[in-house]
């Protein structure tokens, strides 16, 4: 199912992103720290959204209260929520 996460509180604006049968398929993030996020794509790419979820949620990014990892938690909360 791919799906746009319109982030908030953070550098990166949007994510795109597919997921399948719970697992990642697919992470972009539009806008932020393009290397780390290149990186953080490609480490959850086939990973089970739950494990995602258990491994980023809550990680801040210095002052603000969230980051891009923490972003793509609730884009993938998101999803789930959908079905």
């Amino acid at each position: 199912m791919k799906s746009v996460y319109y982030t908030q509180g953070t550098c990166c604006k949007l994510i795109e992103l597919d997921v399948d049968g719970g697992v990642v398929q697919s992470v972009h993030f539009v806008g932020g720290c393009h290397g780390n996020l290149q990186g953080i794509s490609r480490l959850v790419r086939g990973m089970k959204v739950e494990d995602v979820i258990a491994r980023l949620d809550g990680i801040r990014c210095g002052m603000k209260s969230t980051s891009c990892p923490d972003q793509l938690c609730r884009a993938l909360e998101s999803i789930a929520e959908t079905k």
